[in-house]
């Protein structure tokens, strides 16, 4: 008969149990931990890495994210687009609609239409609601006209829906309600223009009131008031946020037509003397010139007389002490223009007791992150002046740290003998563009984004969004983003500029993280190729170029100068030693060469002085010899502000200053 087990070994038992069950746990745990704290997949990160992950991690989830990574950098290729993908859209995550998406789109460019339309019907029925479905079904819309019409009511904002719009036709009818569709959700889609234009020439059949609105207020959202008010007719029924929109498109059209614009914004001001909208007009009516307008001013309800706008408009009259206008209201935008207008009058007059009174009177953190740095600089360039060199010099070091870069980062950073001259030139090679997140707070997006998806993030928040105003920095920022994403440096980066004059001073990090997006590098190679061949700096080069055209190949302006360097077509010819056509002046590889010769013979007529060279690829050559004064040598920074064309003066400061900008992009943060 076996003896029972002692005691302790009855106790040991459980316990070791415990303690296995317990160290099982922890390294469960562990393990979890670790792989959270894997660095996450980014389209910085080694294609050899993402390669591994694929085809080597236990995370599904991060096999799939190393799959989209890749597919990104396998653009124009449908068939390794496809491979990538096979197997990727399990589950009900956002991405697995995506990954069948971009699965169903590469097959057909692979010509295999049975298979990309079962592939489409997958997203559907899966995902009915997901943006991913918007392109399901305007695909799937090509054989049945329902799936576009139910495309139209559940993604009305969505650029499949948009595009499916400017096809409806050919009767009246559907041709109708796609220029209405358009008019709401996206007049400035491509394509939805002309459908716009051809339901207003045709509103006498059938259009409603309503409808009649609806097409008036796309074309004031275009700017353009004139159509705007020939589409509407005489019954308008506009509510407040219509006429705002259609009277200040109104102040864009020519004299009358302006005329008529000031009457409705001021009609507006007193007929809804309490809302957003009144406040908006008072401040376009407050920068209009002009006895009519001051007339106007004068005839506001009077809660309106008495904001920032108007009274900053009687300051400039003479007619109101500043000293109270920016007591009262130091963070208004109609106080800090009076503030740089009245210290520029006073800067260029010499007059350096007085303008350090003005440039004191609103503290940096009370202006834009922008604007606090042009205080910063003029405040310090004033000390100098009047002998107070110790605090001329620190003032110039605070503003260094928090905004090193643009115009006036580079001047202080000039009158500490921290940088040098742009003569002679010299060559610099460009640093890479990094990667950074998109911190837009939404999860899906800020996802996409990260795996190197910016169509599918783009199309979501414009789905999301719906075509509603942008009212934040932090909106305006990431739509920007978003469309550089996309391709659209034209919108994107005026989005950028706004939400940059909207930062605080204090932003620092922020700030750098918008100059970094406001300067981005587009066409590298061919800027460090002309720049190379004409001994002009490539920074500059693509200065200019962002300045001209916001790299947008085929634009022209109103005077009808041409592509990424905006080149008149005359000019050109003569650069080129022979005619050349439009296309051809659209082209980069065309266009780039022919401006950089073009600002090598100027550089080469002012001896190599970047102020003057500037200036005259702004003002021409001619205009500028007229501005030439002693001014330029003694005090180059007064110089650029006696600018007699205020065009002119602002381009040499955003080309100067984008230029610095462009040098800046391998320095640490300094913040």
């Amino acid at each position: 008969m076996s003896e029972p087990p002692a005691p302790t070994a009855q106790r040991q038992g459980p316990l070791l149990i415990a303690l296995t069950c317990a160290g099982s746990l922890a390294l469960l745990l562990a393990g979890r931990w670790a792989l959270q704290q894997r660095a996450a997949l980014t389209p910085a990160s080694p294609g050899r890495q993402l390669s591994w992950v694929r085809h080597g991690e236990v995370d599904p989830q991060r096999r799939r994210e190393a799959s989209l990574l890749l597919v990104a950098r396998a653009q124009g290729d449908p068939k390794a687009q496809r491979r990538l993908l096979a197997g990727q859209g399990w589950g009900s995550s956002p991405l697995a609609a995506v990954a069948l998406k971009l699965q169903a789109l590469a097959t057909e460019r692979l010509g295999r239409g049975t298979e990309a339309k079962a592939l489409w019907g997958a997203v559907l029925q899966r995902f009915p609601q997901d943006p991913a479905s918007a392109d399901a079904l305007y695909a799937l819309g090509r054989q049945t006209p329902t799936q576009r019409l139910l495309l139209l009511r559940r993604f009305p904002a969505h650029p499949a829906a948009l595009a499916a719009a400017v096809e409806l036709g050919p009767s009246p009818g559907p041709e109708r309600e796609g220029a209405l569709h358009l008019a709401r959700w996206g007049p400035r889609w491509p394509g939805a223009e002309p459908r716009l234009r051809h339901a207003c020439s045709a509103k006498a059949p059938g259009l409603t009131p309503g409808e009649r609105r609806t097409l008036a207020l796309a074309f004031a959202e275009l700017g353009d008031g004139a159509t705007a008010l020939d589409c509407l007719g005489p019954e308008e029924g506009l509510v407040a946020d219509g006429a705002m929109t259609l009277g200040k498109a109104l102040l864009k059209a020519d004299a009358p037509r302006k005329q008529e614009g000031e009457r409705r914004l001021l009609a507006l001001a007193q007929r809804w003397p309490q809302s957003p909208q009144a406040l908006e007009a008072t401040r376009l009516l407050s920068q209009q010139d002009g006895p009519t307008a001051l007339a106007r001013l004068a005839q506001l309800p009077a809660r309106l007389r008495a904001t920032a706008p108007v009274q900053a408009r009687l300051v400039l009259e003479q007619r109101a002490d500043w000293r109270t206008v920016l007591r009262r209201w130091p963070r208004d935008p109609a106080s800090w223009d009076l503030q740089w207008e009245l210290a520029r009058e006073r800067l260029l007059k010499g007059q350096w007791t007085e303008a350090a009174e003005v440039l004191r009177r609103l503290e940096p953190a009370q202006l834009a992150a922008p604007l606090a740095a042009r205080q910063q600089f003029w405040l310090g360039y004033v000390l100098r002046q009047l002998g107070q060199e110790p605090a001329a010099r620190t003032t110039w070091e605070q503003l260094l740290q928090v905004a090193p870069n643009g115009y006036y980062g580079w001047r202080a950073a000039l009158q500490l003998g921290q940088a040098k001259a742009l003569k002679p030139p010299k060559l610099h090679a460009l640093a890479p563009t990094p990667w950074r997140p998109l911190a837009s707070g939404g999860v899906v997006l800020d996802e996409l984004w990260r795996l190197d998806q910016p169509l599918e993030a783009w199309e979501r928040w414009r789905d999301r969004r719906r075509n509603q105003p942008l009212t934040t920095p932090a909106e305006l920022g990431v739509e920007g983003r978003l469309r550089q994403g996309v391709g659209d440096d034209w919108t994107g980066l005026v989005q950028l500029e706004q939400a940059h004059l909207r930062l605080p001073a204090g932003s620092c990090q922020t700030r750098q993280g918008f100059d970094h997006d406001l300067h981005p590098v587009r066409f590298e190679r061919l800027f460090l190729d002309a720049g190379l061949r004409e001994q002009v700096d490539p920074a500059l080069l693509l200065a200019v170029a962002l300045q001209e055209s916001r790299f947008t190949p085929a634009v022209r302006s109103s005077v009808g100068a041409v592509g990424l360097m905006q080149l008149m077509p005359e000019t050109a010819a003569e650069l080129a030693g022979r005619p050349l056509s439009l296309e051809a002046l659209k082209d980069p590889v065309t266009n780039v060469p022919l401006g950089a010769r073009y600002l090598r013979h100027l550089l080469a007529r002012w001896q190599d002085n970047p102020l003057l060279a500037v200036a005259s690829y702004n003002a021409g050559p001619g205009a500028v010899e007229g501005w030439i004064s002693p001014l330029l040598r003694q005090h180059p920074e007064l110089w650029v502000e006696a600018i007699p064309y205020p065009e002119t003066r602002l381009y040499v400061k955003k080309v100067l200053g984008n230029r610095w900008s462009y040098l800046q992009r391998d320095k640490e943060p300094s913040c």
